[in-house]
């Protein structure tokens, strides 16, 4: 088991990807604290299949685009379980709408989620892992973050920010111990890409080289590479599994 005694935070781990991978991270013997926004009852019971592994979990509704709502949760689950060793984050959410009928408001919430969010939960829990010269941050971005997409301006923009912030903060963080990289999910079976009509789903997966979509469980492989300890010369690295819809 590699992440015995482990500490993982995930954002946007009650579904999708992100609790792919907490339960990954959570039979590999990390103990998993986990938010979300108002998923309560399949919150519980993703908890629950943690606690049954032997595994501690909690978790809280947090709005991460809210930078005191993310300290304040990144303190509980210091006070709870401990130090953060690995941090998970993977909260997102999309508008899809041709560029010129985005608002200001919908650009502000895409961004705050994605970037915003995501750069204040990492900012809520480097400084103990600086300290102690050990820790693991992994920022989830998107193939559309290299590629781009339509009507996905906003979402293209802020992931592929994510993937920029991922490199910027390896040069800080790296020589204190601390790993950070990211992982750039082409399309994946989740809540976000069931929104798609069936005609785009369709089109989408006749131009995947490997002609399906991904399943979550693949992502929380990466993330688990990343984490454990064969993952240990990847720094500010972009794994991009994507059945082949980028290849770089």
């Amino acid at each position: 088991m590699k992440l015995v005694g482990k500490i993982a935070l995930v954002t946007g781990g009650s579904r999708g990807i992100g609790r792919a991978t907490a339960l990954a991270f959570a039979a590999e013997g990390a103990d998993i604290a986990f938010c979300h926004l108002d998923d309560g009852a399949q919150a519980d019971r993703t908890a629950a299949e943690i606690v049954a592994m032997g595994r501690r979990a909690m978790h809280r509704s947090v709005d991460v685009a809210d930078v005191k709502a993310t300290k304040a949760f990144a303190d509980q689950v210091a006070r709870a379980f401990g130090p953060v060793d690995i941090l998970f984050n993977n909260a997102g959410m999309n508008i899809r709408k041709p560029f010129e009928e985005y608002t200001e408001e919908e650009f502000d919430r895409i961004i705050a989620v994605h970037l915003k969010g995501m750069f204040f939960m990492a900012q809520a829990v480097y400084p103990a892992m600086a300290a102690r010269g050990q820790g693991c941050i992994i920022n989830v971005a998107s193939q559309r973050g290299l590629k781009g997409a339509v009507n996905s301006a906003p979402y293209s923009a802020a992931k592929a920010a994510i993937m920029g912030f991922t490199r910027a903060l390896a040069w800080e963080a790296t020589p204190k111990g601390v790993r950070v990289n990211a992982i750039a999910p082409g399309p994946i079976v989740t809540d976000l890409t069931a929104t798609m009509t069936s005609e785009d789903r369709q089109a989408f997966i006749d131009a995947l080289p490997i002609g399906r979509f991904g399943r979550p469980e693949e992502i929380a492989a990466t993330a688990l590479l990343l984490a454990g300890p064969d993952g240990g010369f990847y720094v500010g690295a972009t794994l991009s599994p994507n059945g082949g819809d980028v290849m770089y």
